[in-house]
């Protein structure tokens, strides 16, 4: 083990630490958590600063350069998740850090959440349930969709892409999709430009990273090329989309919907969003269920044990400078 014998868990998403800590302890390492909830980045540099842990894990919060510089024996940041966008990684391959995360631990359940709400939409599942409870039998007022006939266009052709294809081609759906760094080699998938993917979908489904160049991949540009009354979804970051230009859309009628699990503001709701009867909202829980969230918190605090031991990791997400065997 390295000389420093710290694991700092900045937050967690579900009640307590008890799987981390059973990790972490057998290893004969020191779990050091911080408050539930992410807390803002000062306060994680601050932690940082008072326990100079040999390995963070994080959630939610901000690990951000001004951390990773605060901790001089630090030898991997460990996402539990698989986007990076909360982590410093640049900082962190310059310290001579790994950075992890657990890539396929939610697949099922991602592509199961973006799936049931293109049923939901296309049943028009959500909006007579609203509708009933509201005291209301209108079996007249359904203007509902054969799911085999929709053209599903999917942006993000990777393990959670793949699957939702999968599962999309059972209902009979044509599968269309883009990706510029995925070919849709053996699926029965089309490989399309964004644009005519936008233009022929019925449904269009995002499966994509947060990163510099797809924030707001979706905007007032794209969606004004989108097939009129097709449905978004939204189970990756809520970053991708323009949530102005989304209500736009919605309000004109150019969309029929949206499916979103992610928000750029979240956990603030835009108010229009709330009022829009086309919309299904779920609170960030795609990747959510009882064997997805152990899996993921075992597998994570499990590379840090890993490379504390001095083994590579198993999911490496940079190349850091200078690191040590």
């Amino acid at each position: 083990m390295s000389a420093s014998r710290t694991v700092l868990l900045t937050d967690h998403a579900w009640p307590d630490d008890s799987v981390e800590r059973a990790v972490v302890e057998a290893a004969g390492l020191t779990l050091v958590t911080g408050p539930a909830d992410p807390a803002p980045a000062a306060v994680i540099e601050a932690l940082v600063r008072e326990h100079r842990p040999t390995a963070v894990l994080t959630c939610w919060a901000q690990v951000t350069a001004e951390a990773i510089e605060a901790a001089p024996d630090l030898r991997i940041v460990a996402r539990l998740g698989v986007g990076l966008d909360n982590i410093a990684v640049d900082a962190a391959t310059k310290r001579g850090a790994w950075v992890t995360n657990v890539p396929d631990y939610c697949v099922e359940e991602v592509s199961d959440h973006a799936v049931a709400m293109v049923l939901a939409w296309a049943r028009g599942l959500a909006v007579f349930d609203r509708d009933v409870r509201a005291g209301n039998w209108r079996p007249a007022a359904a203007k509902l969709r054969r799911v085999s006939t929709l053209t599903c266009g999917i942006i993000g052709l990777g393990r959670i892409g793949r699957a939702t294809a999968r599962k999309l081609a059972a209902f009979g759906c044509h599968l269309i999709a883009h990706d510029p760094y995925a070919q849709a080699d053996a699926l029965d998938v089309e490989s399309t430009t964004l644009d005519e993917l936008l233009g022929r979908s019925d449904v269009v489904i995002l499966h994509a990273p947060l990163t510099g160049t797809t924030h707001h991949l979706i905007g007032a540009k794209e969606l004004a090329r989108a097939k009129p009354g097709a449905l978004l979804v939204n189970v990756s970051r809520g970053g991708l989309v323009d949530t102005d230009a989304l209500d736009d859309a919605l309000a004109t009628g150019r969309l029929g919907g949206a499916g979103l699990d992610v928000l750029e503001c979240e956990p603030r709701v835009p108010a229009a969003l709330l009022e829009r009867s086309g919309v299904l909202l779920t609170p960030h829980i795609a990747f959510s269920s009882t064997a997805s969230v152990e899996e993921l918190r075992r597998r994570a605090a499990e590379e840090v044990v890993r490379v504390l031991s001095g083994a590579p990791p198993a999911f490496p997400c940079n190349e850091p400078r200078g690191v040590r065997p």
